[in-house]
């Protein structure tokens, strides 16, 4: 069961391949996302110094009042993967782009559900909304006969 999505990710990129990976969070975080709070719209992944970092999600503090002053939703966030998932992420081709698909519990652990992409063009957007259309308009018909 998902606790965060980016279901606009589905509609801007074409899914290449995902992956899953652990996050390091904060007590907080973990249980703002339990909560089922927090944003990954515009989140990306970046690949530094031997690193995979989860930059501009927004994870909201579980409790306002009891935070510290220095808390910052949007901070980069360290994932959780091996070296050799690391290295086939830093030699994806540049004109793809890895972004965060779901957060999710698995156990006691959060895990992201990341994905290579492929950005979508104009026509292929209409495209996806033509067939979302066409879907809905099959499942009214077979819903009122």
């Amino acid at each position: 069961m998902s606790l965060i999505d980016n279901r606009k990710a589905y509609f801007d990129y074409e899914v290449l391949e995902t992956l899953e990976a652990g996050i390091e969070l904060l007590g907080i975080e973990v249980k703002s996302i339990k909560k089922k709070q927090g944003k990954l719209l515009g989140a990306y992944i970046l690949i530094k110094n031997g690193e995979a970092l989860l930059c501009k999600s927004f994870i909201p503090p579980y409790q306002e009042n009891n935070t510290a002053a220095t808390y910052d939703p949007e901070r980069n966030r360290k994932l959780l993967l091996s070296k050799k998932e690391i290295k086939y992420l830093s030699e994806v081709d540049k004109k793809l782009t890895i972004v965060p698909i779901s957060m999710y519990s698995k156990g006691t652990k959060i895990k992201v559900e990341i994905a290579i992409v492929r950005g979508k063009k104009k026509y292929d957007k209409r495209q996806s909304i033509q067939k979302r259309e066409t879907d809905r308009d099959i499942r009214r018909t077979l819903k009122n006969s």
